[in-house]
């Protein structure tokens, strides 16, 4: 079972995100703020990070680069799930290793389920 800390504007799909990795036996912490996020993540300690890059104050790019600029942040695994195309972000000139992104889907075109699935291979190394 992971600790996840979801961040995620659309409150339906967070809902539904929610149900569905709680179904996986995840706990999550879903949060709409970035700063919110950032104090839930020095609270809670979590496994993961899954991110979208659309969030209101700020981008989850400029979210990304504050929270990997703590050392004890620097390595934990974010997963992008955002309807930002993964070729927008590479055109922008912000790579994937830069910001050490463990994976990242594209909402219209990945379902829950599977963001849920690829959480567990992410972490399986860490937990065997």
């Amino acid at each position: 079972m992971a600790r996840i800390l979801f961040i995620e504007p659309d409150r339906i799909l967070a809902a539904n995100a929610k149900k569905i990795l709680k179904r996986a036996g995840h706990s999550v912490d879903w949060q709409v703020d970035p700063q919110a996020a950032m104090d839930s993540a020095d609270a809670a300690h979590p496994d993961i990070i899954i991110l979208d890059l659309l969030l209101a104050g700020r981008s989850g790019v400029e979210f990304l680069y504050e929270f990997r600029s703590y050392p004890e942040w620097a390595k934990l695994p974010v997963v992008i799930y955002s309807s930002v195309p993964p070729e927008d972000l590479n055109a922008a000139g912000i790579g994937f290793k830069q910001l050490n992104i463990a994976a990242y889907y594209y909402k219209p075109a990945t379902p829950i389920v599977e963001l849920s699935h690829s959480i567990n291979q992410i972490l399986q190394p860490a937990h065997a």
